[in-house]
This record gives structure tokens, C-alpha cells and sequence, in this order.
């Protein structure tokens, strides 16, 4: 039987991060548990990492597609925070951001994670930013790393 499995220390990993400004005030805490864990357990050395701030979740697809398109590296790291409001905006940006994540994910060679947070108040993305549910951030990094290795696996 031929199992495989992705581990997720990967010292020569190149990863870019990119990251919605809007919201901060819970994305700085995804973005500290996404650079943690790259180091801590990814062994991934900070000159391998990249981080690029854009105004909000929905301008996450079009920098990580540019970015998946430059070849320079092995995977890209979304990180973002969408809290429902009284209208129908939150639809539409977290719909529109996850689907076109997903687009880019799909129409690349390299793992493009998801890590922003859809969620009904402030008071679940800070828990899901580092206090009670974990922190999402570190996830997304996390499963970048597994992936780069799984497909490495499958290629070879």
C-alpha cells in the first residue's frame, strides 16, 4: 500500500502572506500565529517569508493570484476577518473571497490556504484568533506546509 503523508517542517519553503488591513485589530494576531508557526514548527527561516498587506479580504484574491503568478513561491497564505454587519456587505465580500481564493487555488500549482475569518461578531474572531477556538492563522500557515509537502510527494 502506498500512503502518503504530508509532514509540516519545510526549512526551504518560500511563503507570502497576504493580509487585509481592514479589521487589524484581529488580523495582527492572525498574522503573529501564522509567522509562529511557520518558525516554530515549519522551521521556516524569516527571509523565506513574505508578508503584503492590502486594504481588505475582498482585494485578497487579485494580490494572491499576482503573487502565485511571480513563481517565487511555494505557497500563499490568506489572512483576513469579515464580522456580519446589519447588511448585506458581508455576503459579498466573504462570498467573493472565499470563491475567489478557491479560483486561484484551483487554477494554480501551489497550495493556497484559507485563513479568514467569516464571522457574526467581534466576540468570535477574537476566539478564533488566538484565544478559545484557536488561532486560524497559524492553521492556514500550518496547512500551507503540509500541502507544499504532499504535493512535493505527489510529483515525485
Amino acid at each position: 500500500m502506498n500512503v502518503i503523508k504530508g509532514v509540516v517542517a519545510a526549512p526551504e519553503a518560500r511563503i507570502a502572506i497576504v493580509i487585509a488591513r481592514f479589521n487589524n485589530f484581529i488580523n495582527d494576531s492572525l498574522l503573529e500565529g501564522a509567522i509562529d508557526a511557520l518558525d516554530r514548527i515549519g522551521q521556516v527561516p524569516s527571509d523565506n517569508i513574505t508578508v503584503v498587506w492590502v486594504p481588505g479580504a475582498y482585494e485578497l484574491p487579485l494580490t494572491v493570484k499576482v503573487l502565485v503568478e511571480t513563481n517565487k513561491y511555494d505557497a500563499v497564505v490568506a489572512l483576513g476577518t469579515v464580522i456580519r454587519g446589519g447588511t448585506a456587505h458581508f455576503e459579498y465580500v466573504a462570498g467573493e473571497c472565499s470563491s475567489g481564493l478557491s479560483h486561484v487555488a484551483l487554477n494554480s500549482n501551489i497550495p493556497v490556504t484559507f485563513g479568514v475569518l467569516t464571522t457574526e461578531n467581534i466576540e468570535q474572531a477574537i476566539e478564533r484568533a488566538g484565544t478559545k477556538a484557536g488561532n486560524k492563522g497559524a492553521e492556514a500557515a500550518l496547512t500551507a506546509l503540509e500541502m507544499i509537502n504532499v504535493i512535493k510527494a505527489l510529483k515525485s
